[in-house]
């Protein structure tokens, strides 16, 4: 469940906890398709240079990642560069085996995640969080909000089918690399 929810960003994680965003979310219109809801305007993205995502850097490393109802979950992020941070999701806690890549590249001004009519784009970003929005087919919000040099937080949120503000929050703590 976790997948279907964490970076969509376009993937957690992945949220508005702290500061609750005014969520573009969904509803049905009469032919029961999914319309987007006029009311709340959607946020615009944030202009972001190489020099603002040195505020990012306190994410770099690898975690144990644990919310209601999940069982612990592995992540790896790395500024491959400058303008990319490479988010890995890990098969457990030797994080020795790779399962998914994730990438979120700074382009034009805007740092985000794009894949599959999907995605994300950075909203805020200051020295203790950055904030996403959802693109295309994305749905939901999230916050990576930094608690100490060891922990962070993915905070989530979207509007369910019927209109209910969701939010889901998973904890962050840095695993120490293994000796050899």
């Amino acid at each position: 469940m976790y997948q279907q929810f964490r970076f969509q960003l376009p993937a957690i994680f992945l949220t508005g906890c702290l500061v609750l965003l005014s969520v573009a979310g969904c509803n049905r219109d009469q032919s029961g398709g999914l319309a987007q809801k006029t009311s709340v305007p959607s946020p615009s993205p944030k202009l972001i240079t190489a020099v603002d995502l040195l505020k990012l850097r306190w994410i770099e490393g690898s975690w144990r990642g644990t919310g209601d109802e999940q069982p612990p979950f592995y992540e790896r992020y790395t500024f491959e560069n400058d303008s990319t941070l490479m988010v890995e999701t890990l098969a457990d806690d030797t994080m020795s085996k790779v399962t998914e890549v994730d990438r979120f590249e700074l382009k034009d001004g805007h740092f985000g995640k794009n894949a599959n009519d999907s995605g994300s784009v950075a909203i805020a970003l200051d020295d203790e969080s950055i904030t996403f929005a959802p693109l295309g087919k994305a749905r939901n919000f999230f916050r990576f909000q930094r608690e100490s040099a060891n922990s962070w937080r993915a905070i989530l949120s979207w509007t369910d089918k019927d209109g209910k503000a969701k939010e889901r929050i998973y904890r962050m703590e840095r695993l120490s690399p293994r000796s050899p």
